[in-house]
């Protein structure tokens, strides 16, 4: 879905952030809309300036592509997850597991391997804190 259709959509209000609340409320990710002019707002929130201020490097990079992920078919392990097989580490050389803004086209076999060892691991949800909680604390 869009940005604005996931900022205004119901199910995803408690998803705006509210740096009065518990730390995951604080850390909500519904914080990008267009406004009637086309322009994003960024909501303050820990991609904005610690005034509430746009952090306009952030808005840039988040918005590249107007789409947001919605799944409940997942797993988040923040900064505790398992250790990735080796077959899974190295496609023509490079480490797929290569982190954040990776992007590649993988062989679907490869793909429906590593989806059948994903799904052994018999694990769904919010299963670990962000790594970067953990220099919060």
């Amino acid at each position: 879905m869009s940005f604005n259709e996931y900022w205004t959509d119901e199910r995803f209000q408690l998803k705006k952030p509210n740096l009065q609340g518990s730390k995951k409320q604080a850390f909500g990710d519904n914080i990008y809309f267009k406004n009637s002019n086309g322009i994003w707002h960024q909501e303050d929130s820990h991609h904005s300036y610690s005034n509430g201020s746009q952090n306009e490097f952030n808005v840039k990079n988040d918005t590249q592509v107007d789409r947001v992920l919605i799944s409940t078919d997942f797993a988040y392990y923040g900064g505790s997850g398992p250790k990735i097989p080796e077959r899974f580490r190295s496609y023509n050389g490079l480490d797929i597991c290569a982190g954040r803004n990776h992007k590649s086209e993988f062989p679907q076999s490869l793909v429906e391997e590593c989806i059948i060892w994903f799904r052994s691991l018999q694990e769904s949800g919010d299963l670990g804190a962000p790594i970067d909680w953990l220099k919060i604390a």
